[in-house]
């Protein structure tokens, strides 16, 4: 039976007595809902198939597609930060205006990885001007701090280390940036009331909302850690001390109260007045809850907060094929360390070796493909130990990053791949005059949120508070980080040489995060129209997830979500290369020795881990599809992450 166009239809039903066609009610705007079997459902709503309805953490949800939209798109690592975000873009917010109502309920809602405790950085592209920006809001170390901060209680009458450890003491904390960067992008990007974007957060702190499974399980693993907090206690677990399960309506008035005061009286309402004295004293305190286990204090004061600006810098721009990648610099070595193992990998036909048995997933990756990435990220994390910092403290080699990134020094660090043999640890380039130290120093933590708005504005932002809830301190409502324990505890290495990242007053640790933005080239070689937004968390490991994500994208042109879902594969510097067992398309069983993929980096020289990856992977694109540019998005299965936006199905 031919089916009727819907204007033929409505004629027919008003000359048949059907109403006046102006009284007719429009179609249901669906936009920022999630379109089901059985139709569409609001997030939040508890109905059959909420997205944020709780459910036990898992470590891979298969089955998982492209969601494709017209004009607006948002993506983070929880569903009730993606609904703040859209609902904002809905009433014609921008994606700054977003970022920062995301950032509101991410602090609630997921505040294992990320709140306004935290910092962040951000990359955004400003579709009216065409122009990139990136945003820095890194803690900053107290302007008391010396280089052995972390690694003794007193450097003249006490060279122990801090207790319980440095990252449960109060030395660990850095001055928060993420509400002041926030509010600097704001001011330069946004469109609605600062007063309002904190709405979501507040609703929900103030009403309640359901425990997911990631926060859950955050909360039982780290239970011996938060007790030491009263506030973190109370808030986290009942009155028999037993861990608030999957499920629990959560309500936190003192986060409520907090969020607030900051739509109200501006960011300065954080870094003064009572809030700051909160977390100064809270830095401070030197003992547990039960006022006798000791706490080594951190030197954080209220000048320390007071001072603190966040920073616009220059974001690293390079060119790879047809693409122009922008990301974040120094204090941050995402960008740097991604462009340079993209860099590398430009040498290579990486066409050559796209993944086989193509399907949702990403498809099973081609021993060459990973042994060449990891290759190249070795590299790069070889120059990243050595030289990249706080600029602010410590210059690149040549006082500009396109020392490590020119294309005839990149080439040079690609002839050292081999097609047949792993070289197991990368040597750093010799980049400068003066050799710098190199001190290994773990990372961990973190959330990714990707925005595009109607306007074709669009933000990549990383977020943390390092590691699992932070320095497991909390101070009205909100937990504080344990930023400062991404510096380098000892300040010089082996040989005497100081170390570029280590602690100084004032100073930003450096970073992984790499909030990433992708330009197709213009036809004069400048930077075009946009192409793609992604990141990730992951601490060291968000380069490698990065990298993936990019090349699964640009060279083997997946879509959003299959590049996003992927195997996450690659190398820090060392001879271990990961494959995330996690993946269906991995065989982790017997340590991998069944799976081809596995065997085949062995046979290369590669040390295999198959163990389980936790990436947050986050990424928008904007295809052509059937004439139309649209967006497309893929949140990562491995979280609890959620694509939302104006949807349809091209």
């Amino acid at each position: 039976m031919k089916k009727l166009s819907a204007l033929p239809l409505l004629l027919a039903l008003a000359a048949c007595g059907g109403g006046d066609l102006a009284q007719l009610p429009p179609p249901p705007d669906l936009s920022c809902e999630v379109v089901t079997g059985s139709g569409s459902v609001v997030v939040g709503s508890g109905l059959p198939g909420d997205p944020a309805a709780p459910e036990p953490a898992s470590g891979y949800r298969t089955g998982m597609k492209a969601v494709h939209a017209k004009s607006f798109m948002v993506v983070t690592n929880t569903p009730l930060a993606s609904k703040a975000g859209c609902d904002v873009l809905k009433a014609g917010g921008s994606a700054a205006d977003a970022a920062v109502a995301i950032q509101g309920v991410l602090g609630l809602v997921e505040p294992q990885s990320s709140g306004i405790g935290g910092g962040a950085f951000m990359v955004y592209y400003d579709a009216k001007t065409k122009t990139v920006a990136s945003y820095d809001g890194r803690e900053t170390a107290p302007a008391t701090a010396t280089e052995n901060y972390l690694r003794w209680i007193d450097d003249a009458s006490n060279r122990t280390t801090p207790v319980p450890s440095a990252r449960a003491s109060g030395r660990s904390v850095g001055t928060p940036g993420v509400v002041r960067m926030l509010d600097l992008v704001h001011k330069e990007h946004g469109k609605l009331a600062w007063k309002d974007l904190w709405q979501p957060g507040i609703k929900l702190a103030t009403e309640g909302f359901k425990i997911p499974g990631r926060m859950a399980d955050a909360i039982a693993s780290n239970r011996s850690n938060l007790a030491r907090d009263a506030e973190a206690t109370a808030t986290y677990y009942n009155a028999d001390g037993t861990p608030k399960a999957l499920g629990t309506v959560l309500t936190i008035p003192a986060y409520a109260q907090t969020l607030t005061t900051i739509a109200n009286e501006g960011a300065n309402a954080f870094y003064t007045g009572a809030i700051a004295q909160a977390i100064v004293d809270k830095v401070g305190a030197t003992a547990a809850a039960d006022g006798v286990t000791p706490i080594t204090p951190g030197k954080t004061t209220l000048a320390d907060l007071a001072g603190y600006q966040a920073k616009k810098r220059t974001p690293v721009c390079t060119t790879y094929r047809v693409y122009w990648i922008c990301g974040m610099g120094p204090p941050s070595s995402g960008g740097i360390t991604v462009a340079q193992a993209m860099g590398i990998l430009e040498n290579f036909n990486l066409d050559l070796y796209a993944p086989t048995a193509m399907d949702g997933e990403g498809g099973k990756p081609q021993v060459q493909a990973v042994h060449l990435v990891s290759e190249a990220e070795r590299l790069a994390y070889a120059d990243r130990d050595k030289y990249i910092a706080d600029t602010d403290f410590v210059s690149l080699p040549g006082g500009t990053w396109n020392t490590m990134l020119n294309k005839p020094y990149l080439r040079t660090r690609a002839d050292l791949i081999s097609f047949s043999r792993s070289m197991g640890t990368a040597q750093p380039g010799d980049l400068g005059a003066v050799p710098l130290g190199v001190i290994p120093v773990a990372e961990n933590g973190t959330t990714q949120v990707v925005i595009v708005d109607k306007d074709g504005n669009v933000a990549s932002m990383t977020t943390t508070v390092e590691s699992s809830f932070g320095s497991f301190h909390m101070a009205k409502g909100f937990i504080l980080n344990n930023q400062l324990t991404d510096f380098a505890a000892t300040p010089t290495d082996s040989t005497g040489t100081p170390v570029a990242n280590r602690v100084q007053a004032n100073k930003r640790p450096r970073s992984s995060m790499a909030p990433t933005l992708v330009f197709r080239k213009a036809a004069d070689g400048s930077v075009g129209d946009f192409a793609m937004a992604t990141g990730s968390p992951g601490g060291s490991t968000i380069i490698q997830y990065v990298v993936k994500t990019l090349v699964g994208a640009l060279d083997w042109k997946m879509d959003a979500q299959q590049a996003t879902a992927m195997v996450d594969f690659g190398a820090a510097n060392s001879p271990t290369t990961s494959v995330g067992g996690e993946h269906p398309n991995v065989n982790a069983t017997n340590n991998g020795a069944s799976d081809p993929l596995v065997t085949g980096l062995r046979a290369l020289g590669h040390t295999v881990s198959v163990s389980a990856q936790s990436s947050g992977i986050a990424t928008i694109l904007r295809p052509t599809i059937n004439g139309q540019s649209v967006l497309q998005g893929g949140a990562d299965p491995r979280r609890e992450g959620l694509v939302l936006g104006d949807t349809f199905t091209p």
